[in-house]
């Protein structure tokens, strides 16, 4: 398993410097110029061509990445160029409510989803099938930012939630008031996919010969589903959330906007509109390497749920 591990780190260092070219590469078509922002509505040419200068801006874009790329393999992301904080205190700052989103949203979301699943495997072919179908396509479907506006309007008419921010910690009162809204919306994009995936590997474990000779041998149908058969079920179902861990990510950006969330995400469209680079770049990071460690941890547990993974690697 270690062998397999420094391998997998190794291709992710690969591809996350590939992910870095390509964002720091995008950043640089933004029409918003760092220079005008910082020498701001009454600056002269001079000024913001001094300021280019002082920052690099006039360089050409490849050695900007190679310098950029030095600073960050020493632990050095740079400053923000709008406030002239830094951008290592800044995502740290922002890190702890994105991942306690994104906490929120899988505890009600993957529970929710294997429920369904379950649910449909067992009633396959039936009225609930199709139902959990239904509502799993619906799921995919319906973007986020939708549901997200939808949940103001009605918090707004009802005044039962807080509709902006956040108002503590997840474990206050507070705090829980402000998270509900945008962890469902955001939740909302685990539900169909875990949902679908449960029923067609649950539906296809319950077939098995080993679910069939539990069930000769007198076992019940909760412990048959539970024991046996979902067991089965479960690596590809932990493959797929680790993989929505990204398009989790991608909605928690436009969750977190919607609903004023200060966290990474928001920090990174800020940072694009205002032409801050340091910061957009730091997001990247941030961003990319998370979904890189889950991957990795995802093939941790794929190992320790099944060790015939690891003896064919």
């Amino acid at each position: 398993m270690i062998a397999r591990l420094l391998r997998r780190a190794g291709i992710s260092l690969i591809v996350l410097a590939g992910v870095l070219l390509i964002g720091f590469l995008m950043l640089q078509v933004i029409p918003a110029d760092p220079a005008v922002a910082i020498a701001g509505p009454q600056g002269t040419d001079d000024e913001i061509e001094a300021i280019r200068r002082h920052l690099g801006l006039d360089q050409p874009i490849l050695l900007q990445f190679v310098w950029y790329i030095s600073r960050v393999v020493t632990g050095d992301m740079g400053q923000s160029v709008i406030n002239n904080a830094s951008v290592s205190a800044e995502l740290l700052r922002a890190a702890g409510p994105t991942i306690e989103l994104m906490c929120a949203a899988m505890i009600w979301a993957v529970p929710t989803a294997l429920a369904l699943g379950i649910l449909a495997a067992l009633r396959r072919g039936g009225i609930v099938d199709r139902l959990v179908m239904a509502v799993s396509v619906m799921g995919v479907s319906v973007p986020v930012f939708w549901v997200g506006l939808l949940m103001i309007q009605f918090a707004a008419r009802t005044r039962a939630f807080p509709i902006q921010g956040r108002g503590g910690p997840l474990w206050t009162a507070e705090g829980l008031s402000h998270i509900l809204l945008p962890a469902t919306a955001l939740g909302l994009i685990l539900v169909g996919p875990v949902a679908r995936m449960t029923r067609t590997t649950l539906s296809d474990a319950l077939h098995a010969d080993h679910v069939r000779t539990a069930r000769a041998k007198g076992a019940s149908e909760l412990r048959v589903v539970l024991n046996h058969a979902l067991r089965t079920a479960l690596l590809p179902i932990i493959t797929l959330v680790g993989l929505q861990v990204g398009t989790l990510m991608g909605g928690a950006v436009v969750t977190e906007t919607i609903f004023s969330w200060p966290g990474v995400g928001r920090l990174a469209v800020g940072s694009i509109i205002t032409g801050d680079y340091p910061m957009a770049q730091g997001a990247i990071i941030f961003l990319a390497s998370a979904f890189i460690l889950v991957n990795i941890t995802v093939d941790v547990l794929n190992e320790l749920a099944d060790p015939r993974i690891g003896s064919r690697s």
